[in-house]
């Protein structure tokens, strides 16, 4: 992960910086692994927020004027580093705190997630609400990625009944999905209350550039004050992605931009906004593509992207 970016030493020491700021090696991590270990949780956030802002300040100055910033879930974090909002080192330990805090609020084999596929929202709602009730568990829904994609969260049991329900009620598919814990669910709150005096001591600044958040769908306010209260409530409450690309599409982004590992974002944004163009780097070979791209939105007129 990152590895091909290192013939820059700015990203060299950007990783160095990680390393420093978590006081063990991510960066060993993410080049040579291993695997299992790269995927816990409170590896997997730093390693992801490291990476991805490391790609974007190689490709920051080739880009137009940016109008917006957004971030699913950790990726927030991402975006407000890459706003000026909070430090890098600050973010890098941060997250790392997250991760173990989110791993740590739920036994193992005690909470899970779903993704439901082309089933209404407000039949899920209905679902979950039915399922709560009988069950005294909880199962909510944690990202509104797509029209056809919605994921769920909650207590083992109550997330295996309702998934059941979804199929009966018309779903495409019904997928468990391979977490380690019930993220963006009710389980959750011990874990951002854990988190709350790290973020309470968080250096914040008014970003550069508005950041839309998860929470709200709507720019981080301009007093940091509030940052603190936004990230907190992130952990445990829904990641309202449909609404930020409609956000987006509602304010003129002709133009959207994911940086960092995988190209999810991409595909959701094509599901979602069709009219936006979306792109994806992750390698360093992507970037003559990423100058086609960009050549594009500037023979479109594009003054700014997302």
């Amino acid at each position: 992960m990152g590895q091909d970016w290192l013939e820059h030493d700015s990203v060299r020491q950007l990783y160095s910086t990680a390393d420093q700021a978590l006081g063990y090696s991510i960066s060993e991590l993410c080049f040579n692994g291993p695997e299992e270990e790269l995927k816990l949780t409170a590896n997997q956030q730093p390693a992801i927020l490291t990476t991805s802002y490391a790609i974007w300040e190689m490709i920051r100055a080739k880009l137009p004027r940016v109008a917006y910033f957004a971030g699913h879930s950790l990726g927030e974090y991402t975006a407000l580093v890459a706003a000026g909002a909070v430090g890098f080192a600050e973010a890098v330990a941060t997250v790392h705190e997250r991760g173990s805090l989110m791993q740590q609020a739920v036994p193992s084999g005690e909470g899970a997630m779903a993704a439901v596929m082309r089933l209404d929202v407000e039949e899920i709602d209905k679902i979950n609400e039915a399922v709560r009730a009988e069950t005294k568990q909880e199962v909510v829904i944690a990202n509104l990625n797509s029209p056809e994609q919605t994921v769920v969260s909650g207590h083992a049991g109550a997330v295996q009944i309702a998934m059941e329900r979804y199929t009966e009620a018309g779903a495409a598919r019904v997928v468990e999905l391979p977490v380690s814990a019930p993220f963006h669910s009710p389980l959750m709150v011990p874990a951002a209350d854990g988190l709350k005096p790290r973020l309470d001591g968080l250096t914040f600044s008014a970003p550069s550039v508005p950041v839309i958040a998860n929470l709200t769908v709507e720019p981080y306010p301009a007093d940091p004050a509030q940052h603190p209260l936004l990230l907190h409530a992130q952990i445990f409450n829904p990641v309202r992605w449909v609404e930020t690309l409609e956000y987006f599409a509602d304010h003129g982004v002709t133009h959207l931009l994911e940086v960092g590992p995988g190209k999810v974002l991409r595909m959701l944004s094509m599901k979602t906004v069709r009219q936006i163009k979306a792109f994806n780097i992750e390698l360093v070979e992507e970037r003559p593509k990423l100058d086609e791209w960009l050549a594009e939105a500037a023979s479109a007129g594009v003054g700014g992207t997302a």
